[in-house]
C-alpha cells in the first residue's frame, strides 16, 4: 500500500474540509473513501476506431489499469486525439498530423495538470502520438511509463510478407504495366491484417523503439506485437511498475537525460529509423531542457554502423526484429557504442537491462564487425540548397543514386508532381523538386509519400532524385531528401529553383547544391516574393505563424524562443 506521502499531488483535491465540494464530484465517479487515500493514475490513451494502431489499445488500457490498482493506486483513464497518417497521404489531411503532436502534448498537460493527477501511464501508438506523448512527459516531469501499442502483422502476397510500403509501391507497378487492377483489389485486402502500427520500420515503430531506447518503456514493448498476449503482459506490468516509480519518486527528468538522448539517436542511425525523427528527437529533448541539433544525428551516424534493414530499407518485417530480440539485443550489440548507466522505468540501468541478453538472428540484428553499410542510416546534408540542413535516408537509397546530378522539374505543389509521374512527364536523371510544403509553407510539413511510392512503384529509384522542404513517410525509400531548411515560403533557396537548374546531391560528402552563381542567387532572391498563406484561419493557420524551422524540430514558439 502506498503511504498518503506530502508530496502526493492528488492531496490537493482530496483533503481538508475545503475539498468536500471536491470528493463529492469523485464520489459522483464511483470512486470510495478508501479511493481518496491512493495515489490517483492517469491513463493517457490515445484509442478510437478509425486507426488501426489505436484500434486495440481499450484492452491494453485495462491491462494497465488492473496492473496500477494491484500496485495500489487509482486509475482514472481520458483520450488524447491519434490522427492516421496512411489515411492522410496524398490529400489536404496530411497538413494536419504534425501540428497535432503539440496539440497532443498540451491536452496532456491539461488534463495532469488541471486534475492533480500523481502518475501516468501513456498508451500510444503512431506517428505523432508517441511523440505528443513524450513531449508531455518531459515537460510534466511526474513519474510516467509509456505502453506502445506494437506493430501490425505482416501481410502476405504469393508468400511474399507485404507491409504499407509495397502496397503503395504497387499503384506505380500499375502506371508501368506490371499489376492489374484486380490484383491490386485483391492485395488491398490482406495487405493489413489487424490491429497494430504498420509493419515496417516507419515512424509509428521507430519512435516506440526510442522511447524503449530512451528508457521510458519495459525492455521490448516496441516490437511485442500488437496481437500479441505479450503486449496485454508488459502492459499490466507497466501499469505496476508507475506505481514503484512513484514510491521511489523516479521522475521523467531522471530518466530522459543527455545520455539517453545520445543512445536513442545511436540506436536510431543504427536501424535507419524514419527521418521523421530527426523532427522528434529535437522536440522531446526541449521539453526535458535540453537543445540536440540536426548535426548531432549526422556525428553519431558516421560512427555508428547500420546493423538492421528493416522494411523499407531491406527485406525483415517488425516481427522478425522482436524474434531476433527486439531493441534489448540491439542494443547489447550497440553497447560499445551507448551510455550504459542510464537509469530506465524498470529501476535499473541500460547495462543491467540488457546483461542476459540474447540475440538470437544475426542476419536480422548484424554484428559491428559485419555491419550493412559502414555509416548509420541518417544523412544530413548540407550546401546552398540547403544552407541550414536537409535530410536522406541513406540506408534506403540505391548506391547508384548516392551521387547524382540531374535537371530540376519543379513543382509547387504534391499534387501537381504526382499528376507529372502519372502522365509520365518525368525522365530518368531528372531532379523533382516540391517545395512550399515546409512546416509555415504547406502549412503543417506534408508527406511526400505518394510522390515516393510512385517513383518506386514505377523503378525510378536508380535514376530519379527528389527535393522538397516537405517531409517523408517512416516507410519511403529512394534518393528521397527533405526537410530542406530555410523553406520554400520563407525565401529559402529551394524557392529560387527553375527548371532545368542542375541539383547536385553527393551524399557521402553530405551535400546538395544548385549550379547557380551567388549572384544569380542573389538576383532571384530580390525578384522573388512569398506568395500568401494557404490558409487564414483554424489551427493550421496558428500553426504556421508558430512553428519553427524542421531543422530544430519544429517546435511550437513558447514565447520564449
Amino acid at each position: 500500500m502506498i503511504s498518503t506521502s506530502d508530496t502526493r499531488r492528488s492531496k490537493e483535491l482530496i483533503e481538508g474540509r475545503v475539498r468536500a465540494a471536491h470528493r463529492a464530484l469523485l464520489y459522483a465517479i464511483g470512486l470510495t473513501k478508501k479511493d481518496l487515500s491512493k495515489p490517483l493514475i492517469a491513463i493517457v490513451n490515445s484509442w478510437n476506431e478509425i486507426v488501426p494502431g489505436h484500434i486495440h489499445l481499450q484492452t491494453l488500457s485495462e491491462s494497465v489499469k488492473k496492473g496500477v490498482r494491484d500496485g495500489g493506486g487509482v486509475p482514472l483513464e481520458f483520450n488524447t486525439i491519434a490522427i492516421c497518417d496512411g489515411l492522410c497521404q496524398g490529400h489536404i489531411g496530411m497538413s494536419y498530423p504534425l501540428p497535432s503532436r503539440d496539440l497532443i502534448a498540451d491536452s496532456i498537460e491539461l488534463m495532469v495538470e488541471a486534475h492533480r493527477f500523481d502518475a501516468m501511464v501513456l498508451i500510444a501508438s503512431c506517428d505523432k502520438i508517441i511523440p505528443g506523448h513524450l513531449m508531455a512527459a518531459g515537460r510534466l516531469d511526474i513519474p510516467c511509463i509509456m505502453v506502445t501499442g506494437g506493430p501490425m502483422q505482416a501481410g502476405s502476397y504469393l508468400n511474399q510478407s507485404i507491409t504499407l510500403t509495397d502496397m503503395r509501391e504497387f499503384v506505380g507497378k500499375i502506371e508501368i504495366g506490371q499489376l492489374t487492377d484486380e490484383e491490386l483489389a485483391e492485395i488491398e485486402k490482406i495487405a493489413c491484417p489487424g490491429a497494430g502500427s504498420c509493419s515496417m520500420l516507419g515512424t509509428a515503430n521507430s519512435m516506440a523503439i526510442i522511447a524503449e531506447v530512451l528508457g521510458i518503456s519495459l525492455p521490448r514493448c516496441a516490437t511485442i506485437l500488437a496481437v500479441s498476449p505479450e503486449k496485454r503482459r508488459i502492459a499490466y506490468e507497466s501499469g505496476v511498475q508507475v506505481m514503484q516509480l512513484l514510491r521511489d519518486g523516479v521522475k521523467p527528468s531522471s530518466i530522459l537525460t543527455r545520455d539517453a538522448f545520445d543512445n536513442a539517436i545511436t540506436v536510431d542511425v543504427a536501424i535507419g529509423g524514419s527521418t521523421n525523427t530527426l523532427l522528434h528527437i529535437p522536440a522531446i529533448a526541449k521539453e526535458c531542457g535540453l537543445n540536440i541539433e540536426i548535426d548531432e544525428f549526422d556525428k553519431v551516424g558516421r560512427r555508428t554502423p547500420h546493423i538492421s534493414a528493416i522494411k523499407p530499407s531491406g527485406e525483415w518485417t517488425m516481427k522478425d526484429l522482436d524474434d531476433a530480440g527486439g531493441v534489448p539485443a540491439i542494443m547489447m550489440t550497440l553497447n560499445s557504442l551507448l551510455h550504459l548507466n542510464t537509469l530506465t522505468v524498470t529501476g535499473k540501468t541500460v547495462s543491467e537491462n540488457i546483461a542476459n541478453v540474447i540475440i538470437r538472428n544475426t542476419e536480422v540484428i548484424r554484428s559491428l564487425d559485419n555491419p550493412i553499410h559502414r555509416e548509420g542510416g541518417l544523412a544530413v546534408l548540407k550546401g546552398n540548397l540547403a544552407p541550414e540542413g536537409a535530410v536522406v535516408k541513406q540506408s534506403a537509397v540505391d548506391d547508384r543514386m548516392m551521387c547524382h546530378s540531374g535537371p530540376a522539374r519543379v513543382f509547387e505543389t504534391m499534387e501537381q508532381a504526382v499528376l507529372a509521374l502519372q502522365k509520365h512527364q518525368i525522365q530518368k536523371g531528372d531532379v523533382m523538386v516540391i517545395r512550399y510544403e515546409g512546416p509555415k509553407g504547406g502549412p503543417g510539413m506534408r508527406e511526400m509519400h505518394m510522390v515516393t511510392s510512385i517513383l518506386m512503384g514505377m523503378g525510378f529509384g536508380s535514376s530519379v532524385a527528389l527535393v522538397t522542404d516537405g517531409r517523408f513517410s517512416g516507410s519511403t525509400r529512394g534518393p528521397c531528401i527533405g526537410h530542406v531548411s530555410p523553406e520554400a515560403f520563407e525565401g529559402g533557396p529551394i524557392a529560387l529553383v527553375k527548371d532545368r537548374d542542375m541539383i547536385i546531391i553527393d551524399i557521402p560528402s553530405r551535400r546538395l547544391d544548385i549550379e547557380l552563381s551567388k549572384h544569380e542567387m542573389t538576383r532571384r532572391l530580390q525578384e522573388w516574393n512569398q506568395p500568401p498563406p494557404k490558409v487564414k484561419r483554424g489551427v493550421l493557420w496558428r500553426y504556421a505563424h508558430l512553428v519553427t524551422s524542421p531543422i530544430r524540430g519544429a517546435y511550437l514558439k513558447d514565447g520564449l524562443d
